[in-house]
């Protein structure tokens, strides 16, 4: 018996149907037309012999063998892109002392990380991971070689190269009672996430008061995770299971923070355009599969 083979396009609009949560937004992500999703899934459904969605004139679910496939066709989905990504890339060799913002991708930066270096073994990254103002002395010091992180309003240096909103998080399990103080979870001062919720909160008279504070997002996180209270997060560092909250529960918007890299120079450009490359590609991805935030501005100045 021959074992036909997969369709690597099918199984991307498969696993984008999934995130998006029907056939037409699907469409709208990859830029095709619903009929042509529509064929993607019929012809996967024939090559395996099940049916991976349940379909009704109300309602899209995965059926059983579609939660099964959903698993391989992401790590399918990642070796496929990762094994194009080794080959069509120009070969980047060296050393990067690289500074990355606490708050950016806190959960995600390990795994971008790892599969980066697969595909490029011979650019090795020494990353520190700091608050900003640290990061920037070490630019300056020449500690490092390049910095991503914030960049405030008017600042002239650096490239901006994404932007994402900032959220207000709290666990489930959190019962905010508008007649109380905020209870509010934080960086130390200074911290843009920091002041920027302190002075929303200000700026309606709505009272506050810090109940935890942590050095690291890692411990914010925690903190949020725990019930301890609420905090002011970028969209990539949201902590999984946490929930957004916003003028539904009372609170103001908070605007958005531009991220750019710093310290780039014809010299360091060689190194850096690969990685920087790769992280907006799994910023990219990260929408796709539901953080529709996260907006890359790639040649911003």
């Amino acid at each position: 018996m021959t074992i036909p083979d997969l369709d690597i396009d099918a199984l991307r609009a498969f696993v984008t149907v999934a995130d998006a949560g029907g056939f037409t937004a699907a469409a709208e992500r990859l830029g095709r037309t619903q009929s042509a999703i529509s064929v993607k899934i019929k012809k996967l459904e024939d090559t395996l012999g099940r049916r991976v969605f349940a379909r009704t004139s109300r309602s899209l679910a995965l059926t059983h063998d579609g939660e099964l496939l959903l698993g391989y066709a992401r790590r399918l989905l990642d070796l496929n892109d990762e094994t194009v990504r080794r080959f069509r890339e120009p070969g980047a060799e060296g050393e990067l002392r690289l500074g990355v913002a606490d708050y950016f991708l806190s959960e995600h930066l390990p795994r971008v990380l790892t599969q980066f270096a697969r595909i490029y073994p011979r650019l090795r990254i020494d990353l520190r991971v700091g608050m900003c103002g640290d990061l920037v002395t070490g630019l300056e010091s020449g500690d490092l070689d390049l910095v991503i992180s914030r960049r405030d309003a008017g600042e002239p240096r650096g490239r901006v190269i994404w932007r994402e909103p900032m959220r207000w998080v709290a666990a489930d399990t959190l019962e905010i009672d508008p007649a109380l103080p905020l209870p509010l979870c934080a960086l130390p001062a200074p911290c843009v996430f920091r002041n920027r919720g302190v002075e929303a909160l200000g700026a309606i008279g709505r009272p506050w008061r810090i109940v935890y504070t942590s050095g690291s997002v890692m411990g914010v996180q925690a903190a949020v995770r725990a019930g301890l209270g609420v905090a002011v997060l970028s969209e990539s560092s949201v902590p999984d299971g946490a929930r957004r909250l916003g003028v539904e529960e009372g609170l103001p918007e908070l605007g958005e923070v531009d991220m750019a890299i710093f310290g780039e120079t014809a010299r360091n450009r060689r190194l850096a355009e690969p990685l920087v490359g790769f992280i907006l590609d799994s910023l990219a991805t990260m929408r796709r599969a539901g953080r529709p935030a996260l907006v890359p501005v790639p040649d911003a100045a």
